[in-house]
């Protein structure tokens, strides 16, 4: 790739390779999104105009790209973005990835939503980008929304995800732990909430280092460690949710593999009923939610 410029099909043929001989298991996918990052060309472009060379420049920054995904970097971190619920998210490493399962968590939280709340006040802990709670948020024009979160960063990409749809107005976010006991007055006084919603961390601490690289090596571990068991933040939130919502208020959480029933057991002890589990696209039990009644 370092003499003349190439038509634009081999240097696409040559990248998929590469990337697949690095180990990824989407490889022309992901070259795709990055053709389509540094050429401006969607997957009918590309192919339209295989047959056309592409600038040195243009291909020095590709092949710049395509070196980092074989390092097992996510391709969204490397274009910056990631699409959830038809919507484009900023991402970067203070985040995770928006993945399509917690889609679900989306759809539970629009059906269950409480009849009763006509300007619906909403709660995300563990915001992240805020994909789940400014995607809901797009669907209900009248509701208000708070996201917590613990990284500052990860609330700075959340912000700005918020301004570039147009919700600024409708939200806020609060850098919060929800572990630590003296700031569990500060997020009363927010509330109270109509819905809570929650991607918490939820890989048991000793998993970590069985991760895809692509995870373990760039996802930030503040939201991939779940203490012991992968249920730390589930049997805290599950406590403070008669605290924290509304007669009737819903609490959802997404759940990990094999977690749907222990949360649900957590969430009946803290009296919450009603309680569902809603599988993912893959048939995974992958959202438990339920009502709270005073």
């Amino acid at each position: 790739m370092t003499g003349q410029s190439v038509p634009l099909g081999i240097c696409l043929e040559n990248a998929v390779t590469k990337v697949a001989n690095a180990g990824s298991s989407s490889p022309q996918f992901d070259v795709e999104l990055l053709c389509e990052h540094v050429f401006g060309l969607d997957r009918t472009q590309q192919i339209m105009k295989r047959h056309e060379t592409v600038s040195k420049h243009q291909e020095t920054i590709f092949q710049a790209l395509v070196d980092r995904r074989c390092n097992a970097e996510p391709v969204a971190y490397i274009i910056g973005e990631q699409e959830f619920w038809s919507l484009p998210f900023r991402v970067n490493e203070h985040t995770l990835i928006p993945r399509p399962d917690t889609e679900t968590l989306v759809e539970v939280a629009l059906k269950r939503i409480p009849v009763s709340a006509w300007k619906p006040r909403l709660l995300d802990i563990g915001v992240g980008s805020g994909c789940v709670l400014l995607s809901i948020l797009t669907e209900l024009t009248e509701a208000i929304g708070i996201g917590c979160d613990i990284s500052t960063g990860a609330l700075e990409v959340a912000r700005g995800n918020a301004d570039r749809l147009g919700l600024s107005k409708r939200v806020e976010f609060f850098e919060l732990d929800i572990l630590n006991e003296q700031m569990i007055d500060d997020l009363k006084a927010l509330g109270p909430f109509d819905v809570i919603v929650s991607n918490p961390p939820y890989i048991p601490d000793a998993d970590i280092k069985d991760l895809m690289p692509d995870v373990k090596d760039y996802e930030p571990l503040s939201a991939l460690e779940g203490g012991d068991d992968g249920l730390l933040f589930y049997r805290k939130i599950t406590q403070l949710a008669p605290l924290l919502l509304n007669d009737g208020g819903l609490l959802a959480f997404e759940v990990g593999i094999k977690q749907s029933e222990d949360v649900a057991s957590l969430m009946r002890e803290q009296g919450l009923t009603s309680i569902e589990v809603k599988n993912d696209l893959g048939g995974v039990p992958r959202v438990v939610s339920g009502y709270f009644t005073e």
